[in-house]
């Protein structure tokens, strides 16, 4: 476990979750996001292409424990989402500089109070499903022949 009781899972979750909501891109507004959030295999897939593993049930769900527990991210029917508190801290995190944005982000939770963990749970059924959906989004398309499709009727 990580200092004050955050772990490096958590700046994981939580950086994948920011990223795969838009909630940091260009510095928009929060009012300019998508209002319903993000579903697990997004969250899944950005964490994927940031540390190239896809986190397993138990890192995920002990994460967003301790981040909703902290008001940092809010989980309602499937739909993950970043916070006001959350968004703040995205946007005012340090530079990264030789690190990476997962390891400035631990840095600023580590400085913070110990977190509780509040009683969402992840189904391991969810779970699976979330990375299937993830798996299956990732295998590339085959591409089609143009013969045959002269744009005519």
């Amino acid at each position: 476990m990580g200092e004050n009781g955050w772990r490096w899972s958590d700046a994981w979750i939580f950086v994948s979750l920011v990223i795969a909501s838009g909630a940091g891109r260009h510095r928009r507004a929060a009012a300019t996001r998508r209002p319903e959030g993000v579903r697990l295999a997004d969250v899944l897939s950005t964490a994927d292409h940031l540390n190239q593993a896809i986190p397993e049930r138990h890192e995920v769900e002990g994460a967003v424990r301790r981040l909703v527990s902290a008001g940092l991210v809010s989980v309602s029917d499937g739909w993950f989402r970043v916070t006001p508190d959350g968004e703040h801290l995205w946007r005012t995190r340090p530079s990264a500089g030789l690190g990476t944005t997962v390891d400035a982000v631990q840095g600023v939770l580590s400085r913070g109070p110990a977190p509780d963990e509040s009683d969402w749970r992840l189904p391991e059924d969810d779970h699976a499903a979330a990375v299937q959906e993830y798996v299956v989004r990732s295998i590339p398309m085959p591409r089609r022949s143009p013969e045959g499709h002269s744009g005519r009727p």
